[in-house]
């Protein structure tokens, strides 16, 4: 993707978002623009003296975003779980901790911590 293709993109999402998550796909139904968005591989800070293995994702979430050119935006979200090798144990990234980082605004983590608690 180009410069100028990742700066439009990124002015058109929640800010920070592709920090995150990898845009895979968008469909344009009618009146609907849909905005497919897969958490990326990367564990959160916690973990990286762990051995995890990504285990594939949550349930898709889709929340309602702000109109684009008259368009109704649903951002569709899968979020990643990892297994944690020596204790199979599943964890995901704490959007808590996200949001206190200096890498996220305050207003998107609250956005995501209201998706998924």
């Amino acid at each position: 993707m180009s410069q100028a293709e990742q700066t439009l993109i990124s002015l058109l999402l929640p800010e920070g978002i592709l920090d995150y998550f990898e845009l895979t796909q968008v469909e344009k139904e009618g009146k609907m623009l849909n905005i497919y968005l897969e958490e990326k591989n990367i564990a959160s800070d916690c973990y990286l003296s762990k051995d995890l293995e990504s285990k594939g994702f949550f349930p898709e979430v889709s929340i309602q975003d702000f109109p684009i050119r008259g368009q109704k935006v649903a951002l569709c979200i899968k979020r990643r779980r990892w297994t944690v090798k020596d204790t199979n144990g599943i964890i995901s990234r704490d959007w808590d901790l996200v949001r206190k980082g200096a890498r996220m605004t305050t207003e998107f983590g609250l956005f995501l911590k209201g998706i998924f608690g």
